[in-house]
């Protein structure tokens, strides 16, 4: 996997930052309007959108006194394109993927 590739699904291994990018599709949103719907401070939201800024997934902007963020979906096309690659019989069932990594990942993760 390439390094792009690696920081875009580091980013959206998380299931806080992959909420924050579903708001995002609706529309742009404030920080503040972002971490409104967490039960986290803002300085934790606001690294989550920090990751996901490196990652190329969200912009943000600032417009007068409040920054605001916007989904980028040309990183999403890139990680897409790349796991389509495996779906040689059509499109890939992201639900199910996920799913499977969740059934993978739980045994690991009550380990740590």
């Amino acid at each position: 996997m390439t390094q792009p590739l690696d920081i875009i699904f580091a980013a959206l291994a998380d299931p806080t930052r992959r909420a924050i990018l579903s708001m995002l599709l609706e529309d742009d949103m404030a920080v503040t309007d972002v971490a409104e719907p967490f039960e986290t401070s803002l300085a934790s939201i606001s690294k989550h959108l920090g990751v996901l800024t490196a990652a190329g997934l969200i912009s943000q902007e600032k417009r007068g006194r409040v920054k605001w963020c916007k989904l980028e979906p040309d990183q999403l096309r890139e990680a897409s394109t790349w796991m389509q690659g495996f779906g040689q019989m059509g499109g890939l069932d992201l639900d199910a993927f996920e799913r499977f990594l969740a059934t993978e990942l739980s045994p690991l993760l009550s380990e740590q």
